[in-house]
């Protein structure tokens, strides 16, 4: 990168910018996986902004074309969409499937596989359609494209497994009391080795992730110093799956918008080098936040004022990233000493 970041960890590096002008700055075939999600096309503005939903499927093709570009062969390009009405309608948008069918038409990536993130915590709405009126069910699930730059991206489910429910694994304990091997109605082949233990189940395509962040680093930060948070953050939970199952400890994970920067902090965690772009400097500057567990309120300090100016270029020496449950206090100290702050 030409520019310098806004601030750095061992692993990772946050610009604020512009996407576009960003990525320009990267070379081809430099990047394992882009996981984002960007602003989404609704008729209500919000904060973090978005396009009305006629203009967005031109507004967000230049930058599939530049994430197919920087993409190595290997790679892919997850794309998380939420889903919208038509303006003073109850009749649902398809600008979700038309960003799905400009990608893979017109600049040429490959559909690996769709994806649905249903979020059981997610709110009614539409509010006319569903809470006033009633004759629509609630939304809550996203799309999310999977899309690769060829037909045989990097890829292991493995990595991913769900744990088993408790009858597989009472099957696996004792298979021939649950199951007997045959050819089942629906043409299925039931072998002996289903019962099996294969360390988990397949996941499937339909992934449920409740939104329910209440605890986080980030969050507790935000509350305690005053800073408004990022008000559409995905859980760490959906980018962790794709990460892990779609790239190797070591590769280079993007975020093109990054807003509270979920998705490095997650890339961090599982030992994945980073990227993340964001053009709103104040939700960048958050952001850091996810990686200053057990600093002291007076490190923290001097790191807000130092990230103000744009180019801040500062650096975290260390860093404390788990995807487990925030720790107390008392536990996180005795994980990590107190951090050397420098400027690069």
């Amino acid at each position: 990168m030409q520019r310098i970041p806004l601030y750095c960890t061992q692993k990772g590096q946050a610009y604020v910018g512009d996407s576009l002008e960003l990525l320009a700055e990267l070379p081809d075939n430099s990047i394992d996986l882009v996981m984002t999600s960007p602003p989404f096309a609704l008729r209500r503005q919000k904060t973090y902004g978005n396009v009305e939903e006629t203009e967005y499927v031109n507004w967000i093709k230049p930058f599939g074309k530049e994430v197919f570009r920087v993409l190595r062969e290997s790679g892919s390009f997850v794309l998380d969409l939420g889903g919208a009405y038509r303006s003073g309608m109850p009749s649902r948008s398809l600008y979700n499937f038309r960003v799905l069918l400009s990608f893979c038409d017109e600049i040429g990536f490959h559909l690996a596989e769709d994806f649905y993130w249903f979020n059981p915590a997610k709110l009614p709405s539409p509010i006319e359609w569903v809470n006033k009126r009633k004759i629509r069910a609630k939304d809550s699930v996203n799309t999310v494209w999977w899309f690769s730059k060829t037909e045989f991206p990097k890829a292991d489910v493995r990595k991913v497994l769900a744990p088993y429910s408790d009858r597989m694994k009472k099957l696996i304990e004792d298979p021939e009391n649950f199951y007997k091997p045959k050819k089942r109605p629906s043409g299925h082949d039931i072998s002996a080795s289903f019962g099996k233990d294969n360390g988990g189940s397949l996941p499937s395509n339909l992934l449920s992730i409740p939104n329910t962040e209440s605890n986080s680093n980030y969050l507790r930060l935000c509350k305690a110093f005053g800073i408004e948070r990022h008000p559409a953050r995905f859980p760490s939970e959906l980018p962790a799956f794709f990460i892990k199952m779609l790239t190797d400890e070591g590769d280079v994970v993007l975020d093109i918008f990054g807003g509270s920067n979920t998705t490095g902090f997650v890339a961090e965690s599982i030992n994945r080098h980073w990227l993340t772009f964001e053009d709103k400097h104040e939700y960048l500057i958050s952001s850091i936040f996810r990686f200053l567990d057990g600093y002291s309120e007076m490190a923290i300090q001097a790191i807000l004022a130092a990230l103000q100016d744009n180019q801040a270029n500062y650096s975290l020496d260390k860093t404390y990233c788990n995807l487990e449950p925030v720790m107390t206090v008392k536990q996180r100290r005795a994980h990590i000493s107190q951090p050397c702050l420098f400027p690069s």
